[in-house]
């Protein structure tokens, strides 16, 4: 009588046994732990032509910024600083999802990504600037704020709820979702408290930039999709290795420790003593001197600000730059406005003089960009009341500046008619 044969994996050998059978081929069998591999490896080539699809070569730095130019007024110097960063990190990923093979070789350099920093007073831009980028390199692109978030195991957001939108926003694709941009604002609100020993866990400041750390450095983490019951949830694996991390913040008083680096008090007394030198820097001016050094002491823990290499600043906007963002962008509000009253077959005309009086009011209100669409919201509000519902024909509205004011005019198709005519004073 002969032995029964043994059957062996024919990749790793492993032996058959009762309670790790093969599956059997045409010419040979496999193990368990052989397919669990192999569908690792079909999954990661899978992968890797998944994420080839959202940008094919990125556009050069000068295009970037010609394009943000049409979107955004001013802040010159961080659209060149953030078309270098996003021009560089999309050309590494585009570069290695051409690599052959399942890596790198030894003889390889691997690029690191550069996550920013943004710093710059609330209506500056931060958040246009960072969501026309992601529209530019056509990439899946999430807005998150800090004030939301919470150290894991306690009331709140936990970092990794980032994670689940930006895989919402590629529509559950995890290859689109790791070359996507996450913009986390108010970082500066998570800046570290000071603590006596009996104080409570900084769990939404500190405890919140610890959680950070991995999730912007690059890790691996594990997400339950939430739409599914708990029984029957899958779960994915996303490398937070390619996502392009932008976080900013107003950090407002932080011109306060720069100009005590910048103009040390003088302790020397007596007659040697030196005369202490007094600089009027402007507010702007001191921003752009920060230094890694100032956000520590403003209350960012080191390693956090470590993560973030390029740091770019967005100086406040004039009155001249607030005119600009009124008229000249693609998107601008005197041109949304503009259609709105042409539904009403209406035409709205702004005088050069109402542009001025209108940023003077936004600059009055210390909004930035964003007062300007509360100021027209007002001066406007009659009219777009009164002229849907007039009896009488109304063709044209003229906001104007005058001594009394700012003057709004609707103007009727017949001329002898009388002028409705509303003053709002500013």
């Amino acid at each position: 009588m002969s032995e029964q044969k043994i059957l062996k994996c024919s990749f790793c050998g492993e032996e058959q046994v009762a309670d790790r059978p093969l599956i059997a081929g045409t010419n040979g069998h496999i193990c368990q732990s052989c397919v669990h591999l192999a569908s690792q490896v079909v999954n990661s080539w899978g992968k890797r032509q998944a994420v080839t699809r959202p940008i094919k070569k990125p556009p050069v730095p000068a295009v970037i910024k010609g394009t943000l130019d049409q979107y955004i007024i001013g802040q010159d110097d961080a659209k060149e600083a953030m078309s270098v960063a996003v021009y560089n990190h999309y050309k590494r990923l585009v570069a290695e999802s051409k690599t052959t093979g399942m890596g790198f070789t030894d003889n390889d350099v691997e690029v690191d990504k550069s996550n920013i920093l943004l710093i710059g007073p609330t209506g500056t831009g931060k958040t246009l600037l960072v969501s026309t980028l992601a529209h530019i390199v056509n990439v899946p692109f999430v807005i998150a704020d800090a004030t939301t978030m919470t150290q894991a195991g306690y009331v709140g957001e936990d970092v990794e709820s980032v994670l689940h939108r930006l895989l919402d926003a590629a529509e559950g694709n995890v290859g689109l979702a790791e070359w996507g941009i996450v913009y986390i604002d108010e970082i500066d609100k998570i800046a570290r408290r000071d603590e006596t020993a009996s104080g409570p866990r900084d769990v939404s400041g500190e405890g919140v930039q610890q959680a950070l750390l991995k999730l912007v450095e690059g890790t691996q983490v594990k997400l339950t999709d939430k739409s599914k019951r708990k029984e029957s949830a899958s779960e994915v694996m996303v490398d937070t290795r390619n996502i392009l991390f932008i976080v900013g913040g107003a950090f407002a008083g932080i011109e306060k420790i720069i100009k005590r680096r910048v103009n040390p008090k003088k302790t020397d007394i007596g007659f040697h003593a030196s005369p202490t030198v007094v600089t009027d820097n402007d507010e702007e001016d001191l921003v752009r001197e920060v230094t890694p050094d100032d956000l520590r002491y403003f209350g960012l823990i080191p390693e956090f600000i470590g993560r973030f290499p390029v740091m770019t600043m967005l100086c406040e906007l004039d009155k001249e730059a607030l005119v600009r963002i009124l008229t000249e962008p693609k998107n601008a509000l005197v041109r949304q406005y503009q259609k709105l009253f042409q539904y009403d077959d209406v035409e709205l005309e702004v005088t050069d003089n109402a542009l001025l009086a209108i940023a003077r009011l936004a600059i009055e209100r210390g909004t930035g960009a964003r007062g300007l669409r509360g100021v027209i919201e007002g001066i406007l509000q009659r009219s777009m009341f009164d002229i849907p519902s007039s009896d009488t024909k109304i063709t044209k509205c003229l906001i104007d500046e005058k001594e009394e004011g700012i003057i709004v005019s609707n103007l009727p198709l017949d001329e002898d008619d009388k002028e409705d005519m509303v003053t709002v004073s500013g």
